[in-house]
């Protein structure tokens, strides 16, 4: 008889330490789908419904810093997640002693470079930025399923609602990095293979008076093959109905299967690094008007020259 080699059981490892966070995360998803769907076609009380479910449960969890555990994080089967694609973290400067906001881009579909580097220790997060501690933040829809918040919000992920920044950045002390793929789901629709495209314009909500480091995930973008459909035609504007009833944008893609050769929901095993640039320290400002917001929003204060163009969308 036959028995696997090691290649083979690393490359099982992989595939099972991968799939089992991206099924996690396709079960809350199709979960908060459907319950919304039931709610809004089939109930005439739905609001009554969705606030009896809620008292049933503590949902301001999310929105208070979550339920970090320092164990879940240095699980083994992390580094077979990372090892998968490979994943690659590089880092310009260390902060120190101060609290953050990490804006990240792109989107890609599953953001599966983001919550590698900083959901997990396996790309040595601690040791790049030590003392500092790191919340993820993603959709709230993805806390609405019981149980598989918990296993969420143990890898230190919280709601990125504008409550829980706020509480994160003012009653957590210092030492706090928020991790904010700014332009959320938006910029997913845009995510193609061979190209990226940022959405930046209309993204200031994450402005606060703390210091913004930028970083960039080379590859995210190349990991699943989207479909797009033809702007305002019937799938098309489907798909803009749909986010607006659920608030979550439905594509359609695929990727690798379990066989070679095949199509599937894993992600294609290709590289991605992500680069974190240096902090951008802010002023502190007590109340920051929209105008403030704008001015350190603007791309000089990001680097770049008057003269250099971007793409804005």
């Amino acid at each position: 008889m036959l028995l696997p080699s090691k290649k083979d059981l690393k490359t099982a490892l992989e595939v099972f330490a991968l799939f089992q966070w991206a099924l996690s995360a396709l079960v809350i998803v199709s979960t908060v789908i459907l319950v919304n769907l039931y709610l809004v076609v089939f109930t005439p009380y739905w609001p009554v419904t969705v606030l009896l479910t809620w008292l049933a449960f503590d949902w301001k969890i999310p929105e208070r810093g979550g339920c970090w555990f320092t164990c879940v994080r240095h699980w083994c089967l992390w580094k077979q997640y990372c090892d998968y694609f490979p994943l690659k973290m590089r880092s310009r400067r260390s902060p120190l002693g101060l609290n953050y906001i990490l804006a990240c881009h792109p989107h890609g579909l599953m953001s599966h470079s983001c919550f590698g580097h900083f959901a997990t220790e396996k790309s040595g997060f601690s040791k790049i930025f030590p003392g500092i501690t790191p919340y993820i933040l993603t959709l709230g829809a993805f806390f609405w399923v019981p149980f598989l918040r918990e296993y969420v919000m143990s890898t230190g992920a919280c709601s990125v609602s504008q409550s829980s920044m706020d509480f994160l950045l003012t009653r957590r002390g210092t030492g706090n990095m928020l991790i904010v793929v700014v332009s959320g789901l938006a910029e997913c629709r845009y995510s193609l293979p061979g190209s990226t495209t940022l959405v930046l314009k209309n993204r200031t909500s994450f402005v606060h008076t703390v210091a913004l480091i930028p970083a960039y995930a080379s590859g995210e973008t190349e990991l699943y093959i989207k479909q797009i459909f033809t702007p305002g035609g019937f799938v098309n504007r489907f798909q803009k109905w749909f986010q607006s009833m659920v608030y979550i944008y439905p594509c359609a893609f695929y990727g690798h299967g379990f066989l070679e050769n095949s199509w599937g929901l894993l992600p294609y095993a290709r590289p991605v690094t992500t680069t974190v640039g240096k902090p951008l320290p802010l002023p502190k400002i007590e109340n920051l008007s929209k105008e403030t917001v704008v001015k350190y929003h603007h791309k000089t204060k990001f680097g770049f020259s008057e003269t250099q163009e971007l793409v804005l969308t």
